[in-house]
């Protein structure tokens, strides 16, 4: 990604060289030769904007559960010289007086990466880019085993936040996440990711409409919208058969014991050592860049992995050319799991992994007391969360003004009755940040007519004090199994909070006692 910019910013630079040239002769030629240097530029720089959209788009196909995310970043961080340290350890001795780059897990959904300079001190505050990786899905029950419906193998699932309705029929369907196993002769209990991709294990079979209205819908969620598996026969390959092995495994009988073998196959183990799964069904399809002149990308999931990877990538890019030794800054990204269903546990946002990061890693660096209501004080956080972009098939349910469209820049995220953090400060703040990174800021804010959705920002402002402001990448179709953003979009974001990074601490002093 730091080279990617690096090409961006050398373009730009050839082009103004170009144009400062140019200036200095007279004639057409050289008029129309400037003109073509701009063109062919402009071209290079959409195919690096398209450079990274593919990127995301590799990274939604590679990571289809909220642990493969997670595994995927920390490995990441790992490459880019950034210190794992387990929560079930003291931190002193690994931070230190010197600060550095670290990051730590929680139940391998939740995440916090920060980077801590050696001169920092409570006055200087965080800087905060907050965000979910948890995306609308079917989770396996841990019973799923049903009896045969008509002949028919299903599975017994349950919705994730708003799924298992109209939008999740006929879609190829995969299933990954975490198995828990335990290896013969072991006492020790291991954990590790399995994913189908790209085969689909199962679909849910819409009605077709020649049976008029129970094709209609609404559905039932626990009948009616059930994944078929199979049509087994009661011969052969299909003869559901169990080892004597197979049998002591705690899982057996509470699954089909077909899955049962596909999960253990993806695991690397057998059926009896496994202890216990956390499975997700979701839509195998590859995301896409679409649209008559690519302006688009089509793909599952990405509320909200789309802000997750582009403040991650952003993070790294910064670390990158951050001297710990010589900074007094101390910055962070956390992404959070449980947004979509209330936030509400250890791994969510109202679990306190950040105050804890910033308790902990503050408290490990210095000698004296850290007055943690100082730090938050002086502190910004962004919850970067996705926002809506104007669908222009119901232009008339947005407001006016209040209405992003792709490719243009980060989205704010604005109400009155406080569903969201914003507020006046916080806007003024990211105008000015987006200033001086050369970056275009949208609004949106719904009608007085319509239901706000929620966001982390109010959890995290209530719980630390600091200021707040939610914003975001704008997407069509939220919540649908497959949705849209620009393909520029990623980028922009990624170089958006970059900057802000770079410059939100002296951007914030001018603001004073706010």
């Amino acid at each position: 990604m730091e080279e990617q910019r690096a090409i961006l910013e050398q373009l730009k630079q050839t082009l103004q060289m170009l144009t400062v040239e140019s200036s200095k002769n007279d004639g057409s030629a050289n008029e129309q030769n400037e003109k073509k240097n701009i063109e062919d530029s402009e071209c290079i720089l959409e195919r690096e904007y398209e450079d990274i959209a593919q990127e995301f788009i590799d990274f939604i196909y590679n990571n289809p559960t909220t642990y493969h995310v997670v595994s995927f970043f920390g490995k990441l961080l790992d490459k880019n010289g950034f210190q794992y340290l387990s929560e079930k350890s003291d931190w002193s001795d690994s931070i230190g007086e010197k600060g550095g780059k670290f990051y730590t897990t929680r139940n391998g959904t939740n995440l916090s990466a920060f980077i801590l300079g050696k001169n920092w001190k409570a006055e200087k505050g965080v800087g905060v880019i907050g965000s979910h990786v948890d995306a609308l899905t079917v989770k396996l029950k841990p019973v799923s085993f049903k009896d045969p419906s008509e002949g028919y193998g299903r599975i017994a699932v349950a919705p994730y936040g708003g799924t298992l309705n109209e939008l999740w029929l006929d879609r190829d369907l995969g299933i990954g996440g975490r198995v828990l196993y335990k290896k013969k002769g072991s006492n020790v209990i291991k954990s590790t990711l399995i994913d189908s991709t790209p085969y689909p294990i199962c679909k849910i079979p819409s009605l077709a409409p020649h049976f008029g209205k129970p094709a209609e819908g609404p559905f039932d969620k626990e009948d009616q919208t059930v994944p078929v598996i199979g049509f087994p026969t009661s011969h052969g390959k299909d003869k559901e058969i169990p080892t004597d092995d197979e049998k002591k495994s705690p899982l057996y009988g509470k699954h089909c014991l077909h899955l049962l073998r596909y999960i253990a196959k993806l695991a690397g183990v057998k059926v009896s050592e496994l202890i216990q799964t956390d499975l997700d069904l979701f839509d195998v399809q590859k995301g896409t860049i679409g649209g008559i002149r690519k302006h688009f990308i089509f793909a599952p999931r990405l509320d909200d992995r789309l802000c997750s990877f582009a403040a991650m990538i952003a993070l790294i890019s910064y670390a990158k050319n951050v001297n710990t030794d010589d900074s007094d800054l101390f910055s962070t990204v956390t992404l959070y799991d449980n947004e979509e269903i209330g936030s509400l546990t250890r791994q969510g946002a109202k679990g306190g992994l950040l105050e804890s990061v910033v308790q902990r890693s503050s408290s490990a660096f210095s000698k004296e007391p850290v007055d943690l209501h100082t730090v938050w004080a002086n502190s910004i956080i962004l919850s970067a969360d996705v926002n809506h972009l104007l669908n222009p098939n119901f232009s008339e349910v947005y407001l006016k003004n209040h209405s992003p469209v792709p490719n243009v820049g980060i989205t704010l995220s604005l109400d009155p009755n406080g569903h969201m953090a914003t507020d006046v400060v916080g806007t003024a703040l990211v105008e000015e940040l987006a200033r001086r990174n050369g970056d275009k800021v949208q609004y949106f804010q719904i009608k007085n007519n319509s239901r706000s959705g929620g966001t982390i920002g109010p959890s995290l402002a209530s719980q630390t004090g600091a200021r707040t402001i939610d914003l975001g990448i704008a997407q069509l179709s939220m919540h649908s199994i497959r949705a849209t953003t620009g393909s520029m979009d990623v980028a922009l974001g990624v170089k958006f909070f970059d900057g802000f990074f770079r410059n939100w601490r002296s951007v914030y002093d001018e603001f004073g006692e706010f």
